[in-house]
């Protein structure tokens, strides 16, 4: 740009300068650049060249959103770190561009903290095949519960209370799910071509019990499929349980 031109930058340490980051403007003292071993004390003892403009203004060609996050920690050795991974992660590569190594490891730090956070705490995977079912149920060494719901499969109309009794199943479903995850692997089956509701137990494996919460019932014109839901499908759960040698006090609550 015409007028800017390099220099090199020595003065006492109160003394003030106009810096231009990325387009935001920022006024310091020599001595908060210089207090920390960073690459912004070499720029400013002397030791590089830095870039200034007519009017006096230093030229770092850096994004300026996080640079006054960098002087506050240089004037004092600590600076809130922002609280989304998108914002950390552009502190830290800021922080490792000035070389300013202690606010770079506290980011990575708290950076992978908050990615452990992010990690969802309960996770039901939604089976796609039979091949990926039989891989999921083989692979772990917990207990495994599993629910298929499938309303295509049905036939005939639902009977009254059929809509409510199967958001019942899967509301006891997610409820188990989220309250025993961490000792059992509950998964969900959407394309099952058999049954419409049904829950399926497994230990070591191998299937302990089965629970279909499905009948015909007949009308006096036409057919209905009826849908129900009890603690048979709870006491599945414990017996799948027990199997595994997962104690007795589990589910009692429920």
């Amino acid at each position: 740009m015409s007028g800017d031109h390099k220099n090199y930058i020595i003065g006492n340490p109160s003394q003030y300068v106009k810096l231009n980051v990325g387009g935001s403007l920022h006024y310091t003292t020599i001595g908060t650049l210089t207090k920390h071993d960073t690459m912004l004390r070499a720029m400013f003892s002397g030791r590089m060249e830095v870039l200034t403009d007519s009017e006096g203004w230093i030229l770092i060609d850096r994004s300026g959103k996080h640079f006054g996050a960098i002087l506050n920690f240089l004037r004092d050795g600590v600076v809130p770190l922002p609280d989304t991974v998108k914002e950390m992660a552009e502190l830290m590569a800021e922080a490792k561009y000035y070389c300013i190594s202690e606010l770079s490891e506290s980011c990575d730090q708290a950076l992978k903290k908050l990615e452990r956070e992010a990690e969802p705490i309960c996770r039901v995977p939604l089976i796609t095949s039979l091949r990926e079912e039989q891989i999921l149920i083989n692979s772990t060494l917990k207990p495994v519960v599993k629910l298929l719901i499938n309303r295509h499969n049905n036939k005939y109309s639902y009977t009254t209370a059929s809509d409510d009794n199967l958001l019942k199943n899967i509301e006891l479903f997610d409820k188990l799910s989220l309250r025993f995850s961490g000792r059992v692997l509950f998964i969900k089956d959407v394309i099952g071509s058999s049954e419409i509701c049904c829950w399926s137990f497994y230990g070591h494996c191998k299937k302990v019990s089965e629970v279909c919460c499905t009948s015909i019932v007949y009308a006096t014109d036409k057919k209905h499929t009826k849908v129900s839901t009890s603690n048979i499908s709870i006491r599945g759960t414990y017996t799948c349980l027990s199997q595994q040698g997962k104690g007795s006090k589990l589910i009692a609550e429920y």
